[in-house]
């Protein structure tokens, strides 16, 4: 197996993807996994012998250009055409690799993602989703989460079917729970948008549809995988977000707040395109750069994508 990283996208680039490579290595659950670092080759053999890192084995595919974190997705990939994100999705979509990770630009990899290896057939618009963790210690699947602010009722459906099966492939839960986040439990409550689609998921026979949940559930055992558009999902992304960090500053520590962690799970797959590609947070580090490859192998063995083909 041959996994990409893009290793100068994110906010401590190249140093923290080159560390993270340099500890991929030693990791005995990535022994059989060849990496691929995609990059400036110059500025990655002079971190290597500033960090005095061993990479011997990881292989460099040269790739002049960058993408910053703030230029505009769409004219950044048609313009910077030898950028590690695009020389990383070419890489994909000949088969060159089996796998692409990045914390770069999220834009940039969504948008050279469906350029290069497209989405699924039949698949209008991708997906992002994240991990949530619940009280009970297990763990649940919330989407979109950005990429998408605006949408139609298909798209959910949608959103719900590749949700549902990252759920059952990769997290191993069997038959998961689908659930459309809103305003009330009841079938009418909800804006144009959720009670639109809620008879439409109610008549999907490939997932197993229990209603609408309320923000105040998204903790609990009632759904594995819970279902909005990316404008709302954002938010509550950031939101957790952003009460994680402000309570680990007042020196709060609990086991339950510490899986709001993102470096323990790395970063998340990007659902409906024809190859597996795992965006990371722009801030990620080593450690998650490890995580991420960890992903990238977990969906790569359980074949996610010929899964997702298949049933739709």
């Amino acid at each position: 197996m041959k996994i990409g990283i893009d290793v100068m996208g994110g906010d401590y680039a190249p140093a923290e993807a080159i560390l993270g490579l340099s500890q991929a290595l030693q990791d005995k659950d990535l022994r059989g996994v060849h990496m691929v670092a995609v990059g400036d080759q110059e500025q990655i053999e002079h971190q290597i012998k500033e960090l005095g890192v061993n990479l011997d084995g990881v292989e460099i595919v040269h790739a002049p250009e960058t993408i910053g974190m703030a230029e505009h997705p769409t004219r950044a990939v048609s313009q910077k055409r030898q950028s590690s994100i695009n020389v990383g999705m070419k890489l994909l979509a000949e088969n060159k690799i089996d796998a692409f990770v990045g914390a770069g630009n999220t834009g940039a990899m969504m948008v050279s993602s469906l350029y290069a290896v497209k989405s699924i057939e039949g698949i209008t618009r991708p997906s992002l989703s994240t991990l949530v963790p619940k009280y009970n210690g297990n763990t649940g699947l919330l989407l979109d989460v950005g990429l998408n602010s605006d949408v139609k009722p298909d798209n959910l459906v949608q959103f719900a079917i590749l949700g549902s099966m990252y759920a059952q492939h990769i997290l191993k839960i069997e038959n998961p729970r689908v659930a459309l986040l809103s305003i009330g439990e009841e079938k009418e409550k909800g804006n144009l948008l959720t009670q639109a689609v809620y008879p439409m998921m109610e008549a999907t026979r490939q997932i197993n549809f229990i209603g609408n949940i309320e923000g105040r559930d998204l903790f609990s055992d009632t759904a594995d995988v819970v279902v909005c558009d990316g404008f709302t999902g954002n938010i509550v992304v950031k939101t957790c977000e952003g009460f994680f960090y402000r309570l680990k500053k007042r020196g709060i520590n609990d086991e339950f707040l510490d899986r709001f962690n993102f470096e323990i799970h790395g970063g998340t797959a990007i659902l409906g395109v024809n190859k597996p590609v795992i965006i990371g947070h722009g801030i990620s580090r080593a450690n998650t750069f490890v995580n991420m490859i960890k992903l990238a192998r977990r969906v790569v063995q359980s074949e996610l994508v010929q899964k997702i083909k298949a049933s739709l």
